[in-house]
Order: structure tokens, then C-alpha cells, then sequence
């Protein structure tokens, strides 16, 4: 089994997926239809209705999705941040 990596780094050490601002939402859906991934899921009994259940199926640095909503709903972690951080990862994993 191969480890999924982005950059000499394992996915899972990756903070990269979007936020979901409950209050902004309104359930559109609009990120749901263009994210190919499986990022989301929707609940139809729940609320929130919309969740992020698959983090580590967004794309590092991909905020394709976010576009897509209207009313600003989606956040992402800090791109610079999440460079230094990758790289601080990578320098670990080097050191081993």
C-alpha cells in the first residue's frame, strides 16, 4: 500500500482542507457539485446539513471550491503557513 505524499510529505501531516462557516451557509451545494474529490457530505436529516467528512481528499493548495460559493462560506488554512510548515515536516522526515 503506497502512502499518499504532497511535496516528500505524507497528506495526513497536511493541514489543508476547507471550513465551513455554518452561519454563512445556506446550502446551495454549489462546492459539493464542483469538488470531484469527496472533500464533503451531505446530510439531509442534520444540521449542519454540510460537512467536511474526507480532510485529507482536498487537493493541498486547491481552493477551487471556495469560488464557487457565494456567500463566502469556505475558508482555507493560510497558504504561506501552510509552505513553512510543509517544509518544516519535510526537513523532520529528512532527518530520520
Amino acid at each position: 500500500m503506497s502512502t499518499i505524499t504532497f511535496m516528500g510529505v505524507p497528506r495526513s501531516r497536511i493541514d489543508w482542507s476547507p471550513q465551513i462557516d455554518c452561519a454563512k451557509c445556506n446550502d446551495c451545494m454549489e462546492c459539493v457539485k464542483f469538488c470531484p474529490h469527496q472533500v464533503y457530505e451531505v446530510r439531509e436529516d442534520a444540521k449542519p446539513k454540510l460537512i467536511v467528512k474526507n480532510p485529507e481528499n482536498c487537493v493541498v493548495f486547491c481552493r477551487a471550491c471556495a469560488k464557487t460559493c457565494g456567500v463566502d462560506a469556505l475558508s482555507f488554512p493560510d497558504k504561506n503557513e501552510t509552505t513553512v510548515r510543509i517544509k518544516q515536516i519535510r526537513k523532520e522526515l529528512e532527518g530520520q
